[in-house]
């Protein structure tokens, strides 16, 4: 019961995610109409001056970015933090009851959470790896904060396909939660645990997941951190272009 108030959040996760794609297609669209609508017309003179367009092209992430990608998700101070966090409310709460409390207690699930968000990361960027997806998080160039807000909530479900980094909702972004502490309940939770306790554990991981992004988006040290080298914008010139013509 106490579940219930995460479900219309994840419903809205998604639908956001939905709408953003809606809206693209239908930009597309329109761009598409407008185009034939141009060729149509009798051609016009070239201009005198031609203005330098943006790069467009999407950068995909070689396979070094994406191993740097994968050890920043699963082994760097987030996720550290994110499991020294959670441990101490788990501890405040007794959950499970049978670690006890004391150092050996915090201990104990500080580790099943470190491990949990491990499972769940690797979880995730291998079956995005299978269905050729690109699940790192890149931050919006964007200024506006709801606009940001946004992007990072979306993230959470979505991820990057094709040559032209395309959105779109991924299922190795929505598995991987509930992977990982499928992994726990049947690994190392006390026995009485089952599927049930495994869902409701994967809804607060999926919870965190979003509270990661949000500080990658949020968070940033400047040019000549670690952040800066490993979560950076996937299409050069797209997301600045529209951010600025907005």
């Amino acid at each position: 019961m106490k579940m219930l108030w995460f479900i219309p959040l994840l419903f809205a996760i998604i639908g956001l995610g939905v709408l953003a794609l809606v809206e693209k297609a239908q930009s597309i669209g329109d761009s598409r109409t407008s185009s034939s609508s141009i060729a149509d017309a009798p051609p016009a003179p070239a201009p005198a001056i031609k203005y330098p367009q943006p790069d467009l092209v999407c950068k995909r992430p070689t396979e070094k970015t994406k191993l740097q990608n994968y050890l920043f998700d699963a082994f760097a101070p987030y996720p550290i933090a994110g499991a020294a966090i959670i441990a101490a409310v788990n501890q405040s709460e007794g959950t499970p009851p049978e670690w006890g409390q004391g150092a050996r207690g915090y201990g104990q699930r500080f580790g099943s959470n470190l491990a949990i968000a491990g499972v769940t990361t690797t979880t995730r960027y291998g079956l995005a790896e299978a269905f050729r997806e690109d699940t790192v998080y890149y931050r919006c160039e964007c200024q506006d904060v709801f606009r940001r807000l946004r992007h990072a909530m979306i993230s959470t479900v979505t991820a990057r396909r094709g040559a032209e980094g395309h959105r779109q909702l991924s299922l190795p972004a929505i598995i991987a939660p509930y992977a990982g502490t499928m992994t726990a309940v049947y690994g190392w939770y006390p026995s009485r645990y089952g599927p049930e306790d495994a869902l409701r554990m994967g809804n607060y991981n999926l919870l965190a997941f979003m509270g990661e992004n949000l500080a990658l988006e949020f968070i940033y040290g400047g040019p000549h951190t670690l952040f800066s080298h490993i979560h950076r914008p996937a299409i050069s010139g797209t997301d600045s272009t529209s951010a600025s013509n907005r």
